[in-house]
């Protein structure tokens, strides 16, 4: 590389053949990782990926694409008309009613080309100065949407982060944001990437108008727009097949995955599709945050918006996983992220990258990668959070603001536990259609953090926790009778039939395990689990080796004469001990089976029923909202043999296996403070890429093995893992 042109200059032109050698040009705030393009079997895997992305139905009709043009423009005439408006009823002269003008702006997956059939439209108003958005937007504006045929749907929300008025119109979604700017007339031209545009406006106007300005930078910043699109729509597909796409929830939203994806772009500007979904999990798996992803250098200006800084500003040094936007001013976008929610993510990104090392040494093909994340078989225990309100228009906005707060609920068992408590909210609701009310349901997987030591009696009482999450549920501005909210813990095997797509719940049959196996989860058991007197280990292996012989008994008297059809089926030797079962009576064991059928130990309190009844526009029987149902969910860790066999009212939370080495990763607060202290962001803000590239080029381009698959299913099958135990007792009632 030439360090400088002008150090070389010559009299007389160089020859053509000795041509002076011109450095790549850099994209972001580093050199690329790699230069190198796609080899021929790149190539191909590209057009095999794009095909399976047409096959998914990723991409609109040309017909859909049209109506949206169509949409946009009778949108663009509703809000000029509603100016001119405003200004002739305000007295203004003839001539600025003619001149008042506001022009409409997309962003979001519209803007950036990566959209697919029935997503909405994030669409951006920019009107005068003397137009504001608490009377004018959200009440005259609104208003007029409120009389159209066409605008159904209609949810304004002007407490959010970034105040947004919801509503459909002819069928498509659109998310309509407002701006208004420093000039009593807009140009139809307005450039919104502009510095002026930010002159004298307030903060939630500059967070109105960051979304144009950062997808606009976003296409500025990449090598290949196409390239970027073609991968964008890969990794959004599959942080929703995965469960990890959700901004709201505490995952990542659209822009998050684009930042991420257009800095891997900036990584292999010469790469294509296929290369660029590769090394996007290779890059991320091995990423050290809290080292922030930035796609160009953090901007500060004299017009004193606040940038993220994690020098100046102490809560910039608490984000997890700072992506931070390329427009001023810059922001971490991901700031919802909580150490649960980072947890799960970077064991996704575990299990995208040996798929994709698998699909490059052909062990594997696209559609593995795409495979849905199994949540309800990843976790032994689940908090469900049921919503239920007198209609679908009431239920539409309490369920909002409820799953606006579901992430409060995650950092505040974080919190309350230490960090011991591990929780995975699912960005997804369900809903019960057999219910005549207005219902959805979310959920929660529990499990304890892994790598923490066993403490015998050791318990986590949530009760508090829930208590402050239900106060804080219950200062909706906007509640309306029927508004209520359930609480409750559920096992794995209690989980609703209708959350599942088919309605039915798949089988777990138990795997045979040989007598080596046996031995390993009896020496497990003791080491991990039991922390009661040598007696009761050895009388878990004498009974587990009473268990193999009944088994080895039972197929040799199978193999002379058929099995008696009052004998006991395999399948409850999970549900009591071997001594318990040979003396179970016909009777005895139906009751069992029922029993292990419904999911429900003897004894135990079930979990908090939704009181509907009647028609959803009927009366409704519901709870006041006062009154307390406390569903207790106690544990001990002293003689429970299993999470799934444990005595009424007991739960354990296990360890869902895995890499330890991944987990909470560059989290603790040493660390966070280490990064922070390497954050001199050149001209005040060093390139904060810098602080972890060197050790990434060469473990990158090594294309080792890096990652592991994470199934679904680790450590909530039949074979012992190390357990914890937790004290829940959580009020149902809101």
């Amino acid at each position: 590389m030439v360090g400088s042109d002008s150090l070389n200059v010559s009299p007389s032109p160089s020859p053509p053949q000795q041509k002076e050698k011109q450095s790549p040009k850099q994209w972001g705030v580093t050199k690329p990782l790699s230069q190198a393009g796609p080899l021929e079997v790149d190539i191909q895997r590209s057009k095999e990926l794009e095909k399976f992305l047409v096959d998914a139905g990723l991409y609109e009709s040309a017909e859909e694409a049209a109506k949206r043009e169509e949409v946009l423009g009778r949108l663009k005439q509703i809000v000029k008309d509603w100016v001119k408006e405003l200004t002739r009823v305000r007295g203004y002269t003839d001539q600025m009613v003619e001149d008042a003008n506001a022009v409409i702006f997309t962003f979001g997956s519209y803007r950036l080309g990566v959209h697919g059939p029935g997503a909405d439209i994030d669409t951006l108003c920019v009107g005068p100065s003397y137009v504001n958005r608490e009377e004018d937007f959200f009440y005259v504006l609104h208003n007029i949407l409120a009389d159209m045929e066409e605008v159904t749907e209609l949810q304004p929300v002007p407490d959010a982060h970034v105040p947004v008025m919801k509503f459909k119109f002819d069928g498509i979604s659109i998310d309509l944001l407002y701006a208004s700017i420093s000039l009593l007339v807009v140009p139809d031209d307005l450039d919104i990437s502009n510095m002026s545009v930010l002159y004298e406006i307030d903060e939630p106007t500059v967070r109105s108008l960051n979304g144009c300005r950062v997808a606009d930078q976003i296409l500025k910043l990449v090598p290949n727009i196409e390239h970027f699109r073609t991968t964008l729509r890969c990794l959004k597909l599959w942080a929703k097949r995965r469960g990890v796409y959700s901004n709201v929830t505490g995952f990542l939203g659209g822009v998050n995955w684009a930042l991420l994806v257009a800095r891997v772009c900036q990584f292999y500007p010469n790469a294509n599709p296929s290369m660029l979904v590769s090394r996007f999990f290779r890059v991320y798996t091995l990423w050290r945050w809290p080292n922030p992803v930035m796609l160009c250098e953090i901007e500060d200006d004299e017009l004193g918006f606040s940038v993220w800084d994690p020098r100046k500003n102490p809560w910039d040094r608490s984000h997890h996983m700072p992506i931070i936007t390329p427009a001023y001013p810059c922001m971490n976008s991901s700031y919802n992220v909580s150490t649960s929610t980072l947890r799960v993510m970077m064991e996704q990104f575990q299990f995208g990258n040996k798929i994709c090392e698998d699909i490059e040494l052909n062990k594997a093909e696209w559609k593995a990668l795409f495979e849905p994340y199994l949540f309800f078989e990843s976790y032994k225990n689940y908090l469900q959070v049921d919503i239920i309100a007198a209609d679908s228009d009431d239920l539409r906005a309490w369920k909002g603001w409820v799953e606006s707060r579901l992430r409060q609920l995650t950092l505040m068992i974080e919190r309350d536990t230490l960090g011991k408590l591990q929780c995975h909210p699912y960005p997804h609701d369900y809903i019960d259609h057999s219910k005549q009310c207005a219902h959805c349901a979310f959920f929660m997987g529990l499990q304890r953090k892994q790598g923490e030591v066993i403490q015998e009696g050791q318990q986590f009482d949530i009760r508090q926790t829930v208590d402050e999450f239900r106060h804080q549920i219950n200062l909706y501005l906007y509640w309306k009778p029927g508004m209520e909210i359930y609480v409750s813990h559920v096992r794995r095997k209690q989980i609703p039939a209708y959350v599942f797509p088919e309605g039915y719940k798949r089988s777990r049959h138990p795997r045979p395990m040989s007598q080596q196996q046996l031995d390993k989860a009896s020496s497990e058991d003791g080491e991990a689990f039991w922390t009661g007197c040598a007696e009761r280990r050895l009388k878990r292996k004498k009974e587990l080796e009473e268990m193999e012989l009944k088994q080895e008994s039972l197929e040799k008297r199978q193999s002379i004469s058929p099995q008696r059809q009052d004998s006991v089926s395999p399948d409850l030797v999970c549900s009591r001990s071997a001594n318990s079962l040979k003396e179970c009576s016909p009777m005895e064991f139906e009751m069992i089976k029922e029993r292990a059928e419904s999911c429900q130990p003897i004894g135990v309190l079930t979990p908090q029923v939704i009181p509907c009844t009647g028609s959803s526009g009927g009366e409704m029987q519901h709870h006041n909202r006062d009154k307390e149902v406390n569903t207790n969910m106690t544990t001990s860790n002293q003689g429970m043999h299993s999470a799934e066999t444990s005595d009424a009212g007991c739960i354990s939370i296990a360890s869902n296996g895995g890499n330890p080495e991944i987990n909470d990763q560059g989290l603790s607060q040493g660390d966070i403070c280490d990064a922070n202290s390497k954050l001199l962001l050149d001209s005040g803000h060093e390139n904060v890429a810098g602080v972890f590239e060197d050790g990434l080029r060469e473990e990158l381009e090594a294309n080792g093995q890096h990652g592991m698959v994470l199934n679904s299913g680790d450590g909530v099958g039949s074979e012992p893992v190390q357990k914890t135990v937790m004290r829940l007792s959580l009020t149902s009632s809101a």
